[in-house]
């Protein structure tokens, strides 16, 4: 989920007609041109990779009829399940991965993590490995925020109002303010509770100065006004460009837990080269590209330990929300500054 410019580049020398071609989907950083090269050379293979920078771009490429067909493509957990559910991906042999050995435990047993394997005719089968996450937590300025805010509802205190950059999107805030409340499942909230979150977030709306989407953008706004808290929807990425831009920033996993999301490889149902898929994802796994997603893009990997490591049973994947169209129509009048009932309104 880092995000960037949209763009395709293909990383390759000359090569003959008849060499095996790769196609990759991915987020901007995923895929580092040593990476690239060295799978290359391994492979004798050519890699096609393909950068996009929001799930709805992910979801029309991949379904694209008229499109090129992807050999292998990233993809958070909760965007996994409409991938599932319309049948666009296949299952992955996870014996033809031996680099996941390498993945710490809770990434390693993939049976533990929501929405990763599903019972099929042939039993039990694996549809996503994972490969980096982040949790959404706090960001704060130590030279402002002496005492470290320990709790999310940091974001509402009429302390720091005008000091908080929020994230701006519908189905995030609603789980966001849910686990605000209280409420015991973020990504279903019951109907009869939807307004007293859609308040919350009316609350959250005067206390915040600004809403960002872009990881840059959130940073150049917090340097700007001089904010004080930042809800990290983009975690430790966020802290490393902070950081590099001289901001002395803390960063820490509030105690109703953090919202976190896990990207992971799939391969899509119309994969021209499955085999080829199942070497790039092993690869991807391994000791270089790992290094390099957590040194050159502040991203943790689920293969070495990072300064995320220390959030283990802290983490929320998310999931599916109950109805994320809504969720994001009621958001959308709530940003514009509509009141509470404009916002419930039919």
């Amino acid at each position: 989920m880092a995000v960037c410019l949209f763009g395709m580049l293909t990383l390759a020398g000359t090569a003959s007609a008849d060499t095996p071609v790769l196609r990759v989907l991915a987020w901007p950083g995923y895929a580092e041109p040593e990476v690239i090269k060295e799978f290359e050379r391994h492979t004798n293979a050519r890699v096609e990779l393909t950068t996009i920078d929001t799930d709805e771009a992910l979801w029309q490429k991949v379904t694209n009829p008229t499109g090129p067909a992807f050999d292998v493509f990233a993809v958070n957990t909760a965007e996994l399940q409409r991938y599932l559910t319309s049948n666009r991906i296949q299952p992955i042999d996870a014996s033809h991965l031996p680099n996941t050995r390498l993945q710490q435990p809770r990434f390693r047993d993939v049976a533990q993590i929501a929405g990763l394997v599903h019972h099929t005719s042939k039993g039990e089968q694996v549809y996503a490995i994972p490969f980096t996450y982040s949790a959404m937590g706090l960001i704060y300025d130590k030279r402002q925020v002496q005492a470290v805010p320990t709790s999310i509802s940091a974001l509402w205190n009429p302390r720091w109002r005008g000091k908080v950059i929020a994230y701006n999107a519908g189905t995030h805030n609603f789980s966001l303010a849910a686990l605000a409340m209280g409420l015991p499942d973020p990504f279903h909230i019951p109907a009869e509770r939807t307004e007293a979150v859609a308040d919350h977030l009316i609350k959250l709306r005067r206390n915040a100065l600004a809403f960002y989407t872009q990881p840059d953008e959130s940073v150049h706004l917090f340097l700007r006004h001089k904010a004080a808290i930042l809800f990290a929807n983009y975690g430790m990425q966020q802290v490393h460009l902070l950081r590099n831009a001289g901001v002395d920033v803390g960063y820490v996993i509030p105690r109703e837990d953090a919202l976190a999301w896990l990207d992971c490889w799939a391969i899509p149902r119309n994969a021209r080269n499955p085999t080829l898929a199942h070497a790039w994802i092993n690869h991807l796994l391994g000791n270089t590209a790992s290094r390099l997603l957590v040194t050159r893009q502040g991203l943790a990997s689920t293969v070495s330990s990072s300064a995320q490591s220390g959030t283990d049973g802290k983490l929320i994947w998310l999931q599916p929300a109950e109805d994320a169209t809504r969720r994001e129509r009621l958001w959308g009048r709530i940003h514009a500054g509509d009141s509470l009932n404009k916002v419930m309104r039919p």
